[in-house]
């Protein structure tokens, strides 16, 4: 299969391309969306998450391009995401570290989407690595690090709204 000439019937330029590159784009383009949903679903007493979704959704472009174009993330942006999740812990207080049912209404669902796709990117990448093609240290950091920030706001949302958050016990593995 090859692209069109018509360039309105290409959607990517690199669509067609065998190697997982093109699937970590097309992964982090959906994680992009996921975000701007999530910041979109956010109401205005929830200021400061969407204050932090608004920052974050264009490092997830960022992201996107950091491979196969000039790397766009820094070790600044770690730190900010590090910082953020310090804030909402705080804010949090001391909880038991337990595996939850994603439940809660807008815009909880639409930061599990994102996190479930941070995991998705983190995944492609160890492909695009396996290929043989440099994916910069500070990239699956950030991932990483985004995909636990996307749970504490959930955390954040929940108890803030007063929802009780459903504690899931795996029958699959042993609890540490």
């Amino acid at each position: 299969m090859k692209s069109s000439k018509n360039w309105d019937e290409v959607c990517y330029p690199f669509i067609h391309e065998t190697a997982s590159l093109c699937d970590f784009e097309v992964t982090t383009d959906e994680w992009c969306t996921l975000i701007g949903m999530a910041f979109s679903a956010t109401p205005a007493d929830l200021a400061d998450i969407a204050e932090d979704l608004a920052h974050i959704q264009p490092l997830a472009f960022h992201v996107n391009g950091s491979i196969r174009g000039k790397l766009a993330i820094e070790e600044a942006d770690v730190q900010w995401v590090l910082q953020r999740m310090q804030h909402y812990r705080q804010a949090l207080g001391e909880r038991e570290h337990v595996f939850v049912l994603p439940r809660g209404t807008a815009p909880v669902p639409q930061l599990h989407q994102a996190r479930s796709a941070a995991k998705k990117a983190i995944r492609a990448m160890v492909r695009v690595a396996q290929e043989g093609r440099d994916v910069p240290e500070v990239l699956p950091r950030i991932c990483n690090a985004l995909c636990n920030l996307f749970f504490l706001m959930t955390l954040m949302v929940n108890r803030r709204r007063g929802l009780e958050e459903v504690p899931f016990v795996s029958k699959s593995y042993k609890a540490r």
